[in-house]
């Protein structure tokens, strides 16, 4: 065989093996851009460009599926984010709504623990120890006045008792003194009745 067959042959291959490698680098390539992530197909179509001084050749139709894959990973970020921003909103409502809820309840609780600790006493609220002392205070002013009436009644009493008592004596002796009077008046009466009839004894004679 000529040296002119050999080098043809010898081109054919070369030239198949480099079709072969490159049909398996677009594949890679293609397959990287259909699975990986969206820095891994940066990666890999950087990797897999050509060089041409200091520049990177790209192929266009990989630059175009890197684009749209790009471009749906930003929607489906922005869709997600946009989620979770009206998640984020319905939890800060929700949270507003449990600080206001916690915040009326707290309200509620002081107001439930001061009724509980206070008491209505004349219409005015008063604290238990403020209204204990109130009414210890007022029973005080009574079982002072209670004293007072009885220490009264019982001075009155033994006034009465002594009036009545010296009232008795004073109609005994008034009695006493009235029957005397009356035994006086009988005596002199019957003194003037024994007069008048001397008298007219005498006169008859």
């Amino acid at each position: 065989m000529k040296l002119s067959q050999y080098l043809l042959v010898i081109s054919l291959l070369l030239s198949f093996f480099q079709n072969s490698y490159a049909q398996e680098e677009v594949i890679n390539v293609t397959e990287a851009l259909n699975k990986e992530k969206i820095k891994e197909q940066f990666d890999i179509v950087v990797k897999k460009s050509g060089n041409y001084q200091e520049y990177k050749v790209v192929k266009r139709a990989w630059l175009d599926k890197f684009k749209t894959n790009l471009s749906d990973t930003l929607k489906t970020l922005e869709s997600k984010l946009n989620t979770n921003l009206l998640k984020i909103n319905d939890l800060n409502t929700t949270i507003t709504g449990l600080q206001e809820s916690l915040t009326k309840t707290n309200q509620d609780l002081a107001s439930v623990t001061q009724e509980k600790d206070s008491i209505s006493f004349l219409g005015a609220a008063l604290t238990k120890s403020s209204y204990n002392t109130i009414i210890w205070g007022i029973i005080g002013v009574l079982l002072g006045l209670l004293a007072f009436f009885i220490f009264k009644f019982k001075n009155s009493n033994a006034i009465t008792l002594q009036a009545q008592k010296s009232l008795s004596e004073t109609e005994a002796e008034f009695e006493d003194h009235r029957r005397r009077a009356l035994e006086r008046e009988q005596k002199v009466m019957r003194k003037l009745q024994d007069e008048i009839n001397k008298q007219r004894k005498a006169g008859a004679k």
